[in-house]
Order: C-alpha cells, then structure tokens, then sequence
C-alpha cells in the first residue's frame, strides 16, 4: 500500500526529556503539558527543545556558573525546594534596568513613539501612589526618557542581530525575502528576511537587514548592501537555495533585475541553482493591471476617505469604520489605504454596503455616476471574486513551518481552481462569482431590454493573464517539483523517478523498516532531524534545501501590519539604524537575553 502522506509541520510536539531538568532547569508539570520553569515559574508552552532551550538562554543564562554535575543537581534540588534566594542574583539596579529595558520593547511592539515612555513611567507612579504608596520607590531607577528608550532599542536590536548571526553560522542551507512593497506609507525600503535551516532542520526566520533605496537606487548598489549583510552574518552565497521576492522590475527584470544578479554571484557547482518565487509577497498586486483595477481602488478609497470625515457617526458604517481604524490606525494615508482595498475581505464588506454608500454619497452632493456605469459595475463585481480568491490562497500560505512542498501543493491548487473559473466563465456560468452574479442580476432587472449585460471575453482575458501569472512566478517551484515530493513523500517515491545519484540511498531507505516505522510516528522536521547524514548525505542534503525554501509569507505579513498599523509613529523622524531595530522587534520570535543586556548597561 502507498503510504499515507504525513503532515507537514516542523512545529513538533516531543515529550518532556527528563535530561533537560539539570540542563535547562525545568521539570515536567503535573498537567503533563509544556515544562515549568524551576527559576521564575513560568510555563513554557511547547515542548520543543527549542524552545526550552531558548527560554533557558534568554532569562537564565547566569546559572550556566554552575557547572558540573553535582553543582546542578543541587542546584535544581534548592529551587524545587522553593530557595529563590538563587533567582534573586539581580540587584534593585539590575531589576529597574531589566524593566527598563523591558518596557521599552514592549512600546515598540505596539509602535509607540519614543516620547511616550515618560507618559507610561507617569501612569505607573500614578497607579502606586494609589495602590502600593509604600512601593513608589521601585520607580526610581526606571528610566523611560526618549532618549533612554533609543538606546534601549538598539541594545535589544543588537542583541537579537548577534543571536541570529551565532545561528546563522550553522546554516546549512537558507534563503532570502526580498520585498520592496511592504514600505507603502511614507518611504521607500526593501526588507530582506531570511530562512535558515541548522544541523537539527531547526528552521530560523529573521529579519536580516533594511536597505533605503534611495541611497542604493541602482541594482549594483543594492546587491552589495545585501552582501554585505550577507557577509556580516557569516554566510556565503553558496549555501542560499531560495530567492522569493515581489514581481517589481527592480526584483525580476530580465537583464537588469535583482534575481538575475543574486543568480550569477551565487552559481556554484556544489548547489542548486538559486530558485526563484515572486508569487509568494503581496499576492493582492498579481493583478493590478486588469479590469481597471486602480481606477476602481481609487474610487472606492474616495468613498471611505469621505466617510471617515463625514459619515463617521453613521452606524450602517461603523464596521468598515472599525475595520479601517484596526489595519492602519486612525491617520488615512492614500497608498496604505490603497493596500487595505486591495484585499478581499475589505473589497467584500464595501460590495455589502454599496446601497448604503450610494445613499450617502447623494446625501453629501458627491457624484454618484458609478452607480449607473454597467462595465464599471461588472468590473467591481467580478473583482470582488478574483480578490477574495486571492486573499484565500494569500492566507493559506501565511500557514508556516509546513515546508515549500506543501506551500506548493496549495499553489498547484489554486491553478486549478483558476481553470474551473475559466471555463466557468466561458460557459457564462457565475456560480463562483457571487457578488458579479449579484450585480448582473441587479442589471439585468434594471435593463430589461438589454440583452448583453457584460462580455465574458473581458473576464476571461482577466482570469488567462492571473493564470500566466502562476505560471511564471512558481515556474521554479515546478523545476524542483521531483525534490519537492521526495522530500515529503520518501517511502513512496519511485526509485527509478529520482535522479541517479539519490536513487542508492533512497533504495536503501525505503528496504529501512526502522525508519519507516520512525516515518509513520513522526513529523517531517523531526524524520529528517534524526536520519543519519553519513548514511544519506544526498537526502539530507536535499532536505536541508527544501526546508531553508521559504514556504509562506507570514514574516513578511507581519511587517507589512506592523507598518501600516503603526504608520503615523513610523512617519516620524528615524535613522535606518532605528527603523531596523524597530521591525526586528517586531517581527522575531527570539527573545532578547536580558542578563546580557542588563551586565551591558551596568558596564558601560
């Protein structure tokens, strides 16, 4: 029998190890879920080493002192027995720096300007003075001057940059993300995340630095800022194995692209050639070229700019208004907004309260002429569809840690779905176009006598140019399609299908019942962890490759948010220096090592 595919998260769940009681200093909690922490109490929720391992580092890394064996097993002995005269090696200094440092990380998560730490340490002082009057004191030590915060998030950022850099050194393979459309509100900057994969298939996505475009227009120039983060991060062109980036000129032009270049410094005859996907960011602008789609954007963000002045107070309005208000706060910048139209959802809640804003408009005097325009009509209609697909799939590959073979089962997917639309189109069929169903509905009860009430040719032209689109964005995707399922389908993959030099060891695997049964037990991330690199140093190696392959855009969603979300205070005078410090924080899922930070600001 086939073998039944097996999921493909990395995000395993082992059981608790009882070694890491001394290593880490946790222990299994009596729920059986996660490991308590003996030091601060706290749960970790997951069970992954990593992620003991990296609670351990981040708040805890002073009892490395204690060395040998016996020292930690006393150790883990005084803190089960409750002693945290241990834990309480900081000094009131060490503790108001720690907090210090840690307020200032949380303001810029939420994107507050450096200007209101002053404001929270107030509200503190406020809250004690009222409730624990005799703890007032503590609050002497914490400074959240503006100046204070700047330095405290460039501690952090150079603290996190130097984790990720230790880590970057044992990469065995990694990619880039290069998007240059995440920066819509006020400047023009490419963020470059990378993916690396560790000895362990440990997956490490991080930003790895922000480049202003305006002071490295050309394409030669931003090549070598990217080299030079590169190289600053102990990584040489021949271990990356993936490029995905947007599908701006700048990225993707044929001869004087970024891809081209990055392709030709990176040619080794020890790896693949570079793959490349420009498919994966902002999927809302594949089709912004068609059916008048800015002209439509435009229009509409006309609409919601006049209803944020003028029909604030109208409660049919309050959940766009609300919605509005949560993706890029309460200023309204024009390219922002256009973004926020451009996604489904949003396109979706406006085609529900069309009425109601073609009220409104005639109840302030604009201009309704839209309203009666059949071909404009039609085009909001049909891409009210197109953009909610596009969303769907958009959120699909937003799911991470489940490898680009899986990324590229959903790809090939939606393809599919692509075809069905078109010839559903042909057919003159709108079942899977609910809201242009609605609106030829609507016209045709209005226009009784017209006979052609849109031209399917025009629709079908949309849906041809979306699926060339796929086509040539994933087309590498399509070269490693081979590697891709015998990365994730290993037991079931034809010998005599793989290329020659793997075909040994994948014969040899697959005659392996240990293994197969090892297969069946686990995840993908934790097979491929546990097979021996020097009984199969080909499939591991492809391993390594695919899982570096960036395999969704949640990174780069998450920036994009931060950005749109938090753009008034972004707009705000920075240096590059700041701005990074700013979105690493923001987007990383390491912690900062605080007792480093704190032995740094008490040295200095």
């Amino acid at each position: 029998m086939t073998p039944k595919r097996i999921r493909m998260e990395v995000d395993e769940a082992l059981v608790f190890r009882p070694e890491w009681t001394q290593r880490y200093l946790v222990v299994e909690p009596a729920e059986g879920d996660g490991a308590l922490c003996l030091v601060c109490r706290r749960l970790v929720a997951s069970t992954r080493e990593r992620d003991v391992r990296r609670h351990y580092e981040a708040e805890h890394e002073f009892y490395e002192r204690f060395v040998g064996d016996e020292e930690r097993a006393a150790l883990v002995e005084r803190l089960r027995q409750g002693d945290m005269s241990l834990a309480a090696v900081l000094t009131p200094e060490e503790r108001a720096t720690r907090a210090g440092l840690g307020l200032c990380r949380f303001l810029a998560l939420k994107g507050r300007g450096w200007g209101e730490g002053d404001f929270v340490h107030q509200c503190m002082e406020v809250l004690l003075r009222e409730v624990l009057p005799d703890h007032v004191g503590v609050l002497e030590g914490i400074d959240l001057s503006p100046e204070i915060t700047r330095q405290r998030i460039l501690s952090i950022d150079s603290n996190l940059r130097s984790q990720l850099f230790n880590r970057a050194r044992d990469f065995k393979a990694y990619s880039l993300a290069l998007d240059d459309q995440a920066f819509v509100a006020y400047e023009n900057y490419l963020l470059v995340f990378i993916r690396g994969v560790g000895r362990d298939l440990e997956v490490q996505e991080d930003l790895l630095t922000i480049i202003n475009l305006t002071h490295h227009f050309s394409v030669g120039a931003l090549m070598s800022a990217i080299l030079e983060a590169l190289q600053t991060a102990g990584l040489s062109l021949q271990r990356m194995v993936g490029l995905t980036t947007t599908h701006t000129l700048r990225m993707i032009g044929e001869n004087s692209g970024l891809v081209s270049y990055m392709r030709e410094k990176a040619v080794s005859p020890n790896c693949w050639n570079v793959i490349h996907y420009s498919g994966f960011l902002h999927l809302e602008l594949l089709s912004s070229y068609d059916v008048d789609i800015n002209q439509i954007i435009n229009t509409i963000s006309e609409w919601v700019v006049m209803i944020k002045t003028r029909g604030v107070r109208r409660p049919e309005f309050q959940p766009l208004l609300t919605e509005s208000e949560s993706e890029h706060g309460e200023r309204v910048n024009g390219r922002c907004l256009n973004n926020w139209l451009r996604r489904g959802k949003t396109l979706k809640l406006i085609f529900s309260l069309r009425k109601e804003i073609e009220a409104f408009l005639v109840s302030v005097g604009a201009t309704t002429v839209h309203f009666s325009d059949k071909q404009w009509l039609c085009d909001f209609g049909f891409l009210v569809d197109i953009m909610d697909y596009l969303r769907e799939i958009s959120e699909e590959l937003q799911i991470s840690k489940v490898f680009a073979a899986a990324a590229f089962d959903r790809i090939c997917t939606f393809e599919g779905k692509l075809s069905s639309l078109q010839r559903h189109m042909e057919e003159v069929n709108l079942t899977d176009f609910p809201a242009f169903s609605i609106i030829v509905d609507e016209l045709r009860q209005q226009f009784k006598e017209d006979q052609k009430i849109f031209d399917p040719d025009r629709y079908q032209m949309v849906i041809s140019r979306l699926q060339k689109d796929f086509e040539r964005h994933f087309k590498d995707l399509r070269f490693i399609k081979k590697d891709l399922e015998l990365f994730s389908n290993p037991f079931s993959f034809k010998p005599e299908y793989a290329p020659i030099s793997v075909r040994v060891e994948l014969t040899k695997l697959q005659e392996n019942t240990d293994l197969w049964n090892e297969y069946r037990a686990k995840d993908l991330g934790q097979f491929y962890a546990g097979l021996s690199g020097e009984t199969y140093p080909i499939i591991k190696g492809v391993a390594y490759k695919v899982a570096s392959l960036f395999d969704s855009n949640q990174i780069c969603d998450k920036a994009f948010a931060y950005l749109t979300r938090n753009q008034h205070t972004l707009s705000q005078p920075l240096t590059d220096e700041h701005l990074q410090a700013l979105f690493r924080v923001a987007t990383t899922e390491m912690d900062p090592r605080w007792d480093d930070l704190v032995r740094e600001r008490n040295d200095s």
